[in-house]
């Protein structure tokens, strides 16, 4: 059994081979001239405040010129995109086709039980789905590492992304091996369920895409309970803006002062009392129009403050494990769902 399904899994194998393969060639090619402009910078031996403008430095050159942008976004969308086909191309047919070409009767004959069947494709399937999304999440890892640097001295804009936004917490760390091993076993329980593989495939690329949205906008923020800050209008890093006649403003901060990596979930000015305000001080109107430079003074003069509403960067290693929990144990589910059906539903 073990030989056959090798025998039937050989297309996907050598498929996803050449994609590991392409995929290394590409990254081996171009990181370490992008590690020699890392260490050309300064960076890695870089102490105290300059690591910051030196990081920064860093992700102008690199921004600016070169296929560096390019690659970046080419590498985490494949690493993006992965699990989602392994789902359709891996999961949704594995019992779907053998039930819509009429070949299960054949597959599950005495000899080799249901069970066993589908105990041996979802062995060698799910692990070689884990296996070559970690691969691609590792490769990424290792040629994006010196933009990571560049971050965690505190660099912002174009490629510097913190660890928490989507692109980065979705193809780093652990969570790959989670979505994959779930968009899987998704494609299997849906090619049971409808027993057709196209409708099977459409229905596992929808779920699969639709908690790829959900799970980021509102289950990752409340993992753990968030922190709050309230800082000085003069230490955002944008600084206010006003509106219209200068009669409203807000205020825009990149990050949480103090908290370098931190995931940064919402902020707005507050007064003294605590309370959300938008509209600007009268006395403040004036100044704004003035003298720009002098209105964040002004702001703080009438106890307008900047509340922050953020997830710790100690947080990010927590919040992987959690929710690549979260979709082993989603996978495990529709597993048994798929062993329960092939046994006692599907005929």
């Amino acid at each position: 059994m073990i030989r056959l399904t090798w025998l039937q899994f050989r297309t996907q194998a050598v498929t996803a081979a050449a994609a590991l393969a392409a995929f290394a060639v590409l990254l081996a090619v171009t990181g370490p001239h992008l590690a020699s402009l890392s260490a050309a910078d300064g960076l890695g031996s870089c102490h105290g405040g300059s690591c910051q403008s030196l990081a920064q430095n860093f992700m102008v050159q690199i921004t600016g010129t070169g296929p560096y942008p390019t690659l970046y976004l080419i590498s985490v969308g494949v690493i993006l995109l992965a699990p989602a086909v392994i789902g359709l191309f891996w999961g949704a047919p594995l019992i779907a086709r053998e039930l819509e070409t009429g070949t299960s009767d054949l597959a599950w004959n005495q000899s080799v039980t249901r069970s066993r069947w589908l105990g041996v494709k979802l062995t060698i399937g799910g692990l070689t789905a884990i296996a070559v999304t970690e691969a691609l999440c590792l490769m990424q890892s290792w040629w994006a590492a010196p933009i990571g640097r560049a971050v965690g001295y505190g660099a912002f804009g174009g490629l510097a992304q913190s660890r928490f936004t989507q692109l980065v917490f979705d193809t780093h760390g652990i969570t790959p091996l989670g979505y994959a091993a779930f968009a899987f076993t998704l494609g299997i329980a849906a090619g049971a369920l409808i027993r057709r593989t196209i409708p099977a495939m459409a229905v596992t690329l929808a779920v699969f895409a639709a908690l790829q949205i959900a799970v980021p906008l509102w289950v990752r923020p409340n993992l753990a309970q968030a922190d709050h800050m309230v800082i000085p209008v003069t230490s955002v890093n944008n600084g206010p803006m006003t509106g219209p006649g200068g009669s409203t403003f807000n205020l825009t901060t990149q990050g949480v002062p103090g908290q370098p990596g931190a995931w940064l979930l919402s902020s707005g000015p507050v007064n003294a009392a605590g309370q959300p305000v938008s509209n600007t001080p009268a006395a403040c109107i004036a100044v704004s129009a003035a003298n720009p430079s002098a209105f964040p003074d002004c702001l703080t003069s009438h106890g307008i403050r900047e509340a922050v509403t953020y997830q710790p960067a100690s947080r990010y290693w927590p919040f992987q494990w959690t929710e690549t929990a979260i979709y082993l144990a989603l996978a495990l589910a529709l597993t048994g769902y798929c062993f329960r059906r092939l046994n006692h539903r599907l005929s």
